[in-house]
């Protein structure tokens, strides 16, 4: 006979207090959201998400399904802020209780981030990255432009360094807030203002480091697609060398840090002097170089048998040509006199054939209607005539 408890009411096993605090809890703990650090994220060969969100107080163990982790695309890893849905769920055999994970949101920090990687990978879809969307930098730019606060020190360095570098352009500073709730607008505004003046060769846009917040405005999608249709360079310089900003992917060239990006903005002015140095000393070198050279041929030409050949063969093609031209205007002037020699009785003839003739002998001439009139019957007492001698002509009237 099994010994009776010695308790007057009857206790419960562990499964049956287990099986009631599953009740309460599943029951109780639908649909839950809590937020905290994921930590010992391990994904297990069939696809399942294994984690624990914990605080500085407590942890909670979790579970993503493989189809909800699919669902969700979502790439966990340890230490990130993220606010999680689900269901609280007891595991009997073990005792422990655990989240049945549904929903998963980056928190903080991690919804910049994550709002980040979206806009990222849309503008990267829409081919705003693309390579064979950007602008060549000038090499000898006048004018620089650059969008950014003017009491930054971003801005100083920028300056300094392209004083010092270029010291032979000019530096137009559209001024904006590049922190801020109005940073973004004025940042874009900045933009605008050089694409549509068009009055410098390159922009620098940028500020110095800072928080994921600080440096928000310039992952914009507003400040992306100002830089995207932005018609002159520009150059991106947000933050340190280790942060990247959208308008870093967008721009034409991003620059570490806003010193850099006035380092690829302009040439050193001491490289180029050296360089033109160089180039002039090179020049100079080459050309007497040429001189020479040709001055040694031409001496060597003038004394090879070749060259003394020619000029005999031409100082002889000379004579030849000045014994043809004088023969040549003998036969001319002889046959011009052979012509004159006939032509002279031909006008001779001409001239007494001429109707002028009787006139030169003092003859007159009888004109009436505009007509010679060569005899009496062609002549009319009736109408006016003209009396033409040589030198003279007069019209007498009926």
């Amino acid at each position: 006979m099994p010994e009776k408890s010695p308790f007057l009411f009857d206790v419960p096993s562990v499964s049956e207090l287990t099986g009631k605090i599953k009740t309460l809890l599943e029951q109780n703990f639908l649909d839950v959201l809590v937020e905290g650090e994921a930590s010992n994220v391990k994904q297990s060969a069939n696809g399942h998400y294994y984690f624990t969100l914990k605080d500085s107080g407590a942890q909670l163990p979790c579970v993503i399904w493989r189809n909800t982790a699919q669902r969700l695309a979502i790439d966990l890893t340890d230490g990130q802020q993220i606010v999680i849905g689900g269901d609280i769920q007891v595991y009997a055999p073990h005792g422990r209780y655990q989240m049945i994970v549904n929903l998963v949101q980056q928190a903080g920090i991690g919804k910049l981030q994550q709002a980040f990687e979206q806009l990222k990978a849309k503008l990267k879809a829409e081919g705003l990255f693309d390579d064979m969307h950007k602008l060549a930098l000038p090499i000898y730019p006048k004018t620089i432009g650059v969008v950014t606060s003017r009491t930054t020190a971003a801005f100083q360095d920028i300056k300094s360094t392209l004083e010092k570098r270029w010291p032979v352009a000019r530096v137009k500073l559209y001024h904006a807030s590049v922190q801020g709730i109005n940073a973004a607008t004025e940042i874009v505004e900045g933009i605008n203002y050089f694409t549509n003046h068009k009055n410098v060769d390159v922009v620098i846009i940028g500020r110095g480091g800072g928080s994921l917040e600080d440096l928000w405005p310039f992952n914009e999608e507003a400040v992306a697609r100002a830089v995207f249709h932005c018609e002159i360079p520009v150059i991106s310089a947000v933050g340190h060398e280790v942060d990247f900003s959208i308008s870093d992917f967008v721009a034409d060239a991003r620059a570490a840090t806003p010193t850099q990006a006035a380092v690829m903005a302009v040439p050193d002015i001491n490289e180029v002097q050296m360089r033109v140095e160089d180039l002039s000393r090179r020049l100079e070198l080459n050309t007497l170089g040429a001189v020479q050279f040709y001055k040694d041929k031409v001496h060597h030409l003038a004394k090879s048998h070749a060259l003394l050949a020619v000029q005999q063969k031409m100082d002889h093609a000379q004579s030849t040509i000045s014994t043809l031209k004088e023969q040549l205007m003998n036969r001319a002037q002889s046959y011009i006199r052979y012509q004159k020699e006939i032509l002279m009785p031909l006008s001779h003839k001409l001239d007494k054939l001429s109707p002028n003739e009787p006139l030169e002998k003092g003859f007159v001439r009888v004109w009436q209607d505009g007509k010679w009139i060569r005899s009496a019957a062609s002549f009319s007492t009736e109408h006016s005539f003209d009396l033409e001698w040589k030198d003279h002509r007069i019209k007498k009237d009926q």
